[in-house]
């Protein structure tokens, strides 16, 4: 049975965005989005967070430091009563400094792969699901995948065919209200 599920990008919807947050030490949840997670939770929504984790691929911190920090809010989330039912992340980028990380892929917003991968993974229904970013990128990445409910949490205009929102609670709000 499909799930309907909330795409969450992380850094600037979930967490402050301090530039390439690699360090749980570095890592502090933005107000009220706990509770708004945990809103969409009890409202049936599989949460998926969808994250560029270019700091990977420019060395700022390996892929074991962003397992660890993933588990450390995860685990808090838990705490708090909020089930997150996958994380994908990309560390490429073409200008990558590490060579290993240093490529096109089909993983990185805006491309749509990592919403691929979850839908696949994770029985998801597109039609009935929504994704919540704070970049251009991540509202490409929603449009390319055909996501009907788009927040692009921003101070400005929305990206075009986005619905504009102040942060993740407001975000939760417009699409329980649509619901």
């Amino acid at each position: 049975m499909t799930v309907a599920a909330v795409f969450l990008d992380r850094d600037g919807v979930i967490n402050v965005d301090s530039g390439y947050v690699g360090d749980w030490n570095n890592f502090v949840f933005l107000p009220g989005v706990i509770e708004a997670m945990r809103t969409l939770c009890e409202a049936g929504y599989a949460l998926v967070i969808l994250t560029n984790q270019s700091g990977i691929g420019r060395g700022f911190y390996t892929e074991e430091d962003f397992h660890v920090l993933t588990e450390r809010m995860c685990n808090e989330l838990s705490r708090c009563g909020v089930s997150i039912a996958g994380v994908y992340f990309c560390p490429h980028l073409p200008e990558a400094t590490l060579p290993q990380y240093r490529k096109i892929c089909e993983c990185r917003k805006p491309r749509p792969g990592l919403i691929h991968r979850a839908v696949e993974e994770l029985d998801i229904d597109l039609a009935r699901s929504a994704l919540v970013g704070d970049k251009d990128s991540d509202m490409e990445a929603a449009l390319a995948s055909d996501i009907p409910h788009r927040y692009h949490v921003t101070s400005g205009g929305p990206f075009a065919n986005c619905t504009a929102v102040n942060d993740l609670p407001a975000a939760c709000r417009a699409l329980l209200a649509t619901a």
